[in-house]
């Protein structure tokens, strides 16, 4: 998460009957911490499983729960509390109030807002496996959706009542990236992106191997920033522990030859590709079948290497390619190397910085490379710079799709 990404949204969010309620604690603090005003409003149900008292000093707001409510001056909170949202949440919403959302039913402070609203309106599921495959809550859902509301999961796994299944409320963190994901201008709606990201790993035994010290950071804040601007995104990944972009499809490699394998597979299908993986440029031509030991002489190993295939290039040599975008991380000499490369490579776009400096790092200083000159980018954190890097992708590409 980005901090302060949420910076000048105000969100109302509604707690309703639920086990799930306690996680709404964290998901509060994540939204104040991007940045973002919480205004609370619980149902009687919800102060069953989570106290006003918790959620007032998380979110620093008076916490509502009646619609007869005298602090608000004129007495219509159902009106006054929803004028200056940006959104309104539920989270948990239980099978109950679906229901009620599903019929515009107005019978408290919370079902009355959601009918009182002129604002977007999102709910999160939180219910028992069989509540939720139950008939009548998925005509309820489908009923919800169809009235423009969001549905916002949701997850399968273990739940509170010792079963295991659909129903399960998305993580605060799912809940969080939903949100950041839905106030993000959709500059590449019905694109579809492909990413490769980390270090790969090239063995010379079966305990040992060539690597780097790429994070991964900067290609999985692209890979996010991408799905968030309204892209399909399937990210590529190098042996890194980062989670999964919400949303974003991922397929795990460690060579460069199967990260090639893998990127070659996809790439006909996608309209941009963006290579921000640091991949090992040789290989050792035999890897030992056991780990190498140390010799009575103490003889060191020989190793004879091969190139490995350059992705970058492969994917621009395509007959039709998608719109390429590379990156290179370079020890020096920068603006020489990066446009060398560029030029090299084939490729509209190449963004360059210094690897040393960045490699493992949160913010990241980079310059965009392209025919028309070079492009220097102030340094900033890897989410907020992805996010620019997305917007200036959104901009080259063509407006046409570039899938044959």
């Amino acid at each position: 998460m980005a901090t302060a990404e949420l910076a000048g949204k105000h969100l109302v969010l509604g707690l309703t009957g639920g086990v799930a309620c306690y996680k709404i604690a964290e998901l509060t603090r994540l939204l104040i911490k991007a940045g973002a005003t919480v205004q609370v409003v619980m149902t009687d149900a919800a102060t069953q499983f989570i106290t006003p008292v918790t959620m007032q000093a998380l979110s620093g707001r008076p916490v509502y729960t009646s619609q007869w409510d005298a602090r608000v001056p004129n007495n219509m909170a159902h009106i006054d509390l929803s004028r200056e949202a940006d959104a309104i949440v539920i989270a948990p919403a239980s099978t109950d109030f679906i229901a009620k959302l599903s019929h515009g039913m107005a019978d408290d402070l919370l079902s009355t807002l959601c009918v009182a609203r002129d604002c977007p309106l999102l709910v999160v599921p939180a219910m028992n496996r069989q509540m939720w495959q139950n008939p009548a809550t998925q005509r309820n859902v489908a009923q919800v959706r169809a009235d423009g509301i969001d549905v916002l999961g949701p997850d399968s796994g273990p739940q509170a009542c010792g079963e295991t299944g659909d129903g399960r409320m998305l993580e605060p963190e799912a809940i969080y990236e939903a949100i950041a994901s839905f106030f993000t201008p959709k500059i590449l709606s019905g694109r579809r992106v492909l990413l490769t990201a980390g270090p790969t790993f090239e063995p010379l035994d079966p305990v040992r191997g060539i690597t780097n010290r790429s994070s991964g950071k900067m290609g999985f804040a692209l890979a996010r920033a991408a799905q968030q601007a309204g892209a399909d995104v399937l990210l590529i990944a190098g042996p890194v522990a980062l989670d999964t972009p919400w949303g974003v499809y991922r397929e795990d490699v460690q060579t460069a030859q199967q990260m090639h394998d893998a990127v070659m597979r996809a790439a006909a299908d996608y309209d941009i590709f963006i290579g921000v993986a640091a991949v090992a440029d040789w290989r050792v031509d035999h890897v030992a079948e056991h780990k190498i030991k140390k010799t009575a002489d103490r003889a060191l190993p020989s190793f004879n290497f091969v190139e490995n295939p350059d992705i970058l290039a492969s994917v621009a040599k395509m007959p039709f390619p998608p719109y390429c975008v590379g990156f290179a991380a370079e020890s020096g000499d920068l603006d020489v190397h990066g446009e060398e490369k560029r030029v090299r490579k084939n490729v509209p776009l190449l963004i360059g910085n210094l690897g040393p400096l960045t490699f493992g790092q949160d913010d990241n200083e980079v310059v965009l490379f392209e025919a028309s000159g070079a492009t220097k980018l102030p340094r900033a954190d890897k989410q907020a710079l992805a996010r620019t890097l997305i917007a200036e992708i959104a901009k080259r590409v063509p407006n046409t799709s570039l899938i044959k």
